[in-house]
C-alpha cells in the first residue's frame, strides 16, 4: 500500500494543468453557488408557503365560527318567526 506514489506525475505542462485546474474548481465552485443559493430560495418559499398556510387555516376556523353563529341566529330567528305566527294565528 505504501508503494504507491502520492504525487500524480502528468505529461502536460505545468501551466497548462495549472489553468485545467483553475477553471475546474471555479466550475464546481459556481456550480456550488448556484445550488446553494437555489436550496436557500425553497427553503424560504417553503417557510413563507407554511406561515401562509397556517394564516388561511386560522381564517377558516374564524369563518367557521361566524358561519356557527350566524346558523344558530338564523334558526333563533326562524322559531322566533314561527312562534309568532303560531300566536298570531289564534288571535284571529
Amino acid at each position: 500500500m505504501d508503494d504507491a506514489p502520492n504525487d500524480k506525475s502528468y505529461k502536460s505542462p505545468t501551466r497548462k494543468l495549472i489553468r485545467f485546474f483553475e477553471k475546474s474548481r471555479d466550475q464546481w465552485k459556481s456550480k456550488h453557488h448556484k445550488a446553494k443559493a437555489g436550496v436557500k430560495r425553497l427553503n424560504n418559499r417553503v417557510r413563507f408557503l407554511e406561515k401562509s398556510k397556517g394564516q388561511w387555516k386560522e381564517r377558516v376556523k374564524e369563518l367557521e365560527k361566524e358561519v356557527a353563529g350566524l346558523k344558530a341566529r338564523e334558526q333563533t330567528l326562524e322559531e322566533a318567526l314561527k312562534s309568532l305566527g303560531k300566536k298570531g294565528s289564534t288571535h284571529r
